[in-house]
């Protein structure tokens, strides 16, 4: 057996849902993960496997939650925490978000989702579009029905086996229909880059996903190509996905699922000529108990695209007691308990730079080691940061229309 129990817990490390395959795992046994949470600085620094006497527990963090599996055996993690990445997902797909909330408030469709996708501790079912035809997504309408005539929430988990689980295309149902054909592709990326206080890029590396949304009627098959499939690097793809085909010519071979799914996932390092599309200018100076800081954001003139969501966190020494900041332009705040202080900006405003400044309290006699650590998050859309195109997309096996970009 390979999961033997899942653990979900708050941030707060509140146990507040648990589901266990074939026997009943302790509660104790996420003592192991407590301690280890205290120990770490935040929740990325926590070790994803953590070995105990009789049991491996691991572990992922997302949407303030924590994901924990109990296993016995030695399997690769890697294994285990994909799995626990798609329960996730799926439960984005079911609920809208995924939550402790939205978990309580569908106990009995999470249980009946845990079931159907583990087999005695085993991956069976993880594709949306197949656990959809065997549990129906939760509705106002479907609750509303149940309220009155009584019906046990049981009657959503449907008699009938998945039409694709008959077929040797188990992530896809058979029998689709739609009147108009088509299929959605977005190209996600997210920037990760660490630059010293000159502005030189240090470190740079792009993470970037493929999503899609098929619409297709019957069992089309897709090739889709790119102008630079050199480019990717670390390619993680959809079990869709014909790899040998992708080894020997760079091209993505694959019939899709239907509704929403991640294509494939990228990482490409080394990218130190990174255009970044604003600047940021720091300046600290502390002396005695208090301090005085000024940073300075503006966009580049060569991006020519808006950039939106603009978020300055800066988290301040551990001797820093309060901190007083102020903006011309933004909403700046200050979280005593994490000492950390936060400016949203939103969209930045162009051909003009901002900034925020405060005055800082500190412990008598204490000084900090080195100035704070900026962090910025932004969005731009239409632009791929690492330059991937695509270059054509062809559809095999039903009349299609043409491919527009």
């Amino acid at each position: 057996m390979m999961i033997k129990s899942l653990f979900m817990i708050n941030k707060a490390g509140e146990v507040f849902m648990e589901k266990h395959w074939s026997s009943v795992v302790s509660r104790s046994v996420c003592d192991y993960f407590f301690e280890a949470q205290s120990k770490a600085t935040s929740a990325a620094d926590i070790p994803p496997v953590i070995s105990t006497p009789h049991y491996y527990l691991v572990s992922i963090f997302r949407n303030h939650l924590y994901f924990v599996a109990v296993l016995q055996n030695e399997v690769p993690p890697l294994f285990v925490i994909e799995f626990l990445h798609r329960i996730v997902d799926v439960f984005m797909e079911y609920f809208g978000e995924c939550s402790e909330t939205k978990i309580k408030e569908n106990y009995v469709t999470v249980y009946e989702l845990l079931e159907e996708m583990l087999d005695n501790g085993y991956p069976l079912a993880t594709e949306s579009n197949v656990l959809k035809e065997l549990i129906k997504p939760p509705s106002l309408v479907r609750s509303v029905v149940h309220t009155i005539t009584g019906e046990s929430k049981l009657a959503n988990v449907s008699s009938t086996l998945p039409t694709g689980q008959l077929s040797n295309v188990p992530w896809r149902r058979t029998g689709v229909k739609y009147a108009n054909n088509e299929i959605f592709l977005d190209l996600i990326e997210e920037l990760d880059v660490i630059i010293d206080k000159s502005g030189t890029t240090i470190v740079a590396e792009v993470q970037g996903k493929i999503q899609a949304n098929s619409r297709l009627s019957g069992m089309p098959d897709l090739t889709l190509s790119f102008m630079n499939p050199r480019l990717l690097d670390d390619v993680s793809f959809h079990p869709c996905v014909r790899y040998k085909r992708w080894e020997s010519e760079r091209v993505l071979s694959f019939i899709p699922p239907d509704g929403p799914f991640r294509l494939l996932s990228y990482q490409i390092s080394s990218q130190s000529n990174v255009a970044l599309p604003l600047y940021v200018t720091p300046q600290f100076s502390f002396s005695g108990g208090s301090g005085k800081f000024e940073v300075k954001v503006g966009p580049k003139q060569t991006m020519g695209k808006v950039v939106e969501d603009v978020k300055l966190v800066v988290p301040m020494p551990s001797c820093v007691t309060n901190v007083n900041p102020t903006s011309t332009y933004g909403m700046p705040s200050y979280d005593p308990v994490s000492r950390t202080v936060t400016w949203n900006i939103g969209k930045l405003q162009t051909q003009k730079y901002m900034s925020m400044n405060g005055s800082v309290t500190m412990t008598s006699g204490e000084a900090p080691e080195s100035n704070p650590t900026i962090m910025v998050e932004f969005k731009i859309s239409q632009l791929a940061v690492s330059g991937l195109k695509v270059s054509r997309l062809d559809i095999y096996g039903e009349k299609f229309k043409p491919f527009k970009e």
